[in-house]
């Protein structure tokens, strides 16, 4: 009897530590198929953001990240299509805060929310600015505020488009400076800053990129940066936080997988994404500089705070607005 339920015990052990090995090895099968990484807007600033990082998975993941352009609706149609896509890890949405917090805001038709994603990791981080004419009367920032009250709604400013992440930014603004300015919108940032630079208007605000030669070369002035950090990229720039005018909105760059995802596939897309950065850090600040952008790395808990804090802050200035209601 003995010898049968020694058998036994051995037969049980050798059976849970089989299905031990076979759990663990399922886990670490992921991925086993490329990734389908979704950009919800035409080629341009958004997949030059996240590409330096998203091809560099690959050496951890053993599997390719694929970039998909699926634009419409402000970045909602390519973002829907993520939040209603099977939770298994496979597909992931790669956006700023436009997509993902200010387009459920601000358009009822879409269908999701922010909490409709699982954040993986922010990769990068950009910056916006508020800008005019070199030759701008306008020398700060506390200048333009000065104006404004003098003769409010006069001055104009330039963005990125009605309910965009610049036209937003300038209303948290103008709110916090109290402040009247006349919105101009354009089909993105780099129209406004051409039609600035024709001084066709007074201001705009934009993102770094269009923008930072301009600077640089003298040709545009940068009154603050809508952060509570300086960007590297022009250090001397004051931030509208330091400034007393209190909106931060540094723009991160990150990729989210649908509501439900499986933690452990989570975290392995997120630490592909840590060992990209640290084993290419040179190669990739140096791709993200010419963009504007910097290298700047969240952690799904910090990224799902981040974003959180950009709704809470665009709830408030939608509200706020009339357009649309």
């Amino acid at each position: 009897m003995n010898t049968i339920f020694k058998g036994w015990k051995t037969a049980i052990a050798l059976l849970c530590g089989a299905f031990m090995m076979h759990s663990a090895a399922a886990q670490e099968s992921f991925p086993k198929e490329p990734i389908q990484l979704v950009i919800p807007f035409a080629p341009g600033d958004t997949d030059k953001m996240l590409r330096p990082i998203a091809d560099r998975m690959r050496d951890t993941l053993g599997q390719p990240v694929v970039l998909q352009y699926k634009p419409g609706a402000g970045g909602g149609v390519g973002a829907g299509q993520v939040a209603n896509a099977k939770p298994d890890g496979y597909t992931l949405v790669g956006s700023s805060p436009g997509a993902l917090v200010i387009v459920p805001l601000a358009n009822k038709e879409i269908k999701y929310e922010t909490e409709s994603f699982a954040p993986i990791a922010a990769f990068s981080k950009g910056a916006f600015l508020l800008l005019v004419p070199a030759d701008s009367p306008y020398k700060t920032l506390d200048d333009l505020v000065k104006a404004a009250k003098q003769k409010p709604g006069t001055i104009t400013y330039g963005s990125s488009g009605t309910m965009g992440i610049t036209h937003l930014l300038t209303e948290i603004f103008s709110k916090n400076a109290k402040v009247q300015l006349m919105h101009v919108p354009y089909q993105g940032s780099t129209p406004a800053v051409v039609d600035l630079l024709g001084k066709e208007i007074d201001m705009a605000t934009a993102a770094i990129a269009p923008a930072l030669g301009y600077v640089k070369a003298g040709r545009l002035r940068a009154l603050a940066v809508i952060s509570d950090r300086r960007t590297a990229l022009l250090p001397d720039v004051p931030t509208t936080a330091e400034l007393g005018y209190g909106v931060n909105s540094p723009a991160l760059y990150g990729i989210v997988a649908p509501k439900g995802t499986p933690k452990d596939r989570i975290d392995a897309i997120y630490q592909a994404a840590k060992k990209a950065v640290a084993s290419h850090k040179d190669e990739i600040t140096k791709n993200l500089a010419t963009l504007g952008a910097e290298v700047q790395l969240l952690d799904p808990e910090a990224y799902a705070a981040y974003l959180q804090e950009q709704k809470t802050m665009f709830a408030e200035a939608i509200d706020g607005l009339t357009i649309g209601k």
